[in-house]
């Protein structure tokens, strides 16, 4: 599945392609800020991430990559660019510090003791180590294996520290959409408790402080119909099955999850997915957002 990070505002070109000469060494970013003055930075990273800039033929998704004189440029405008992308999920941006990715639902974060399949963190591994065989993959939050949506990684130690030392400041928005069972009837509304985890694994909530973690979750009622709700859910922790413990507590789980009490699973997967992601980039200090389309099957329950 293909999602969209930004909807790109430039004018309808005649053509697919637009190429440029290098006259003076610079950096790819630098240079394309100058060639394309009726595009944003944001748009500019997305074409870098949807692989559609080129440099002399081999595509580049880097935004500091240095330039030589004679070097031809190209911008593919309608047309995204694959070649690179890594069997199982899609990169949306990637630096010398930092891979954000798309994950599917049915893919694991990372492996666990009991659990050794494939996994984001075992694909993006292998994704860098082509590069360099030195190169690692440092996972700074997870999903769980059947949310979707945009997942952050880091290059180094040193950055997977910087992020989540941080995590509350420099994420500026995180948001999902869900769809629960049964009609919401409150327009949006703010969830508050107190969760703790069972020896079977399951997060358990509670009203009054109880020993466990503080969650907040937000959220938002975005469609509805007689069978189900769909909500922007935006959270002010990040706590373990945080959004699913407390769509049940509200009378409404999320579609598919009958861990928490889930009895319908009309898109056979969990109607969770990790829309947006938007935080202050560690290294550069620069304002990044990275937001997908709602899934598909999402939006086939109320048309």
């Amino acid at each position: 599945m293909m999602h969209e990070r930004y909807e790109l505002k430039h004018k309808q070109r005649k053509t697919n392609q637009t190429s440029y000469s290098v006259t003076e060494p610079t950096e790819l970013m630098e240079f394309l800020s100058k060639q394309l003055p009726d595009q944003s930075r944001n748009n500019i990273k997305s074409l870098l991430a949807h692989h559609q800039i080129l440099v002399d033929e081999e595509t580049v998704s880097q935004y500091n990559h240095p330039l030589a004189i004679g070097q031809q440029v190209s911008v593919f405008w309608s047309k995204v660019r694959k070649e690179n992308q890594p069997r199982g999920l899609e990169i949306l941006f990637e630096d010398n510090y930092l891979i954000v990715v798309a994950k599917e639902a049915g893919l694991l974060s990372i492996s666990t003791s009991k659990e050794k399949e494939q996994t984001a963190y075992s694909i993006l591994t292998d994704h860098v180590k082509k590069s360099d065989l030195k190169n690692r993959i440092f996972i700074v939050h997870r999903l769980d294996r059947d949310t979707s949506g945009v997942m952050l990684f880091a290059k180094s130690e040193k950055v997977k520290k910087l992020l989540q030392e941080d995590w509350k400041e420099a994420v500026e928005e995180r948001s999902y959409v869900a769809i629960t069972e049964g009609l919401v009837p409150k327009p949006e509304g703010t969830i508050t408790s107190w969760l703790t985890e069972s020896k079977a694994f399951i997060m358990y909530s509670s009203p009054t402080p109880n020993g466990g973690q503080k969650a907040i979750t937000h959220y938002k009622v975005l469609r509805k119909n007689r069978n189900y709700s769909m909500l922007e859910v935006k959270l002010e922790t990040g706590r373990k099955n945080q959004i699913r413990v407390h769509m049940r507590e509200i009378g409404h789980p999320i579609i598919g999850d009958k861990k928490y009490g889930s009895t319908k699973n009309p898109i056979r997967r969990l109607g969770l997915h990790a829309r947006l992601l938007a935080f202050r980039h560690p290294i550069t200090g620069e304002d990044v957002r990275f937001e997908t389309e709602i899934p598909k099957e999402f939006l086939s329950l109320f048309n």
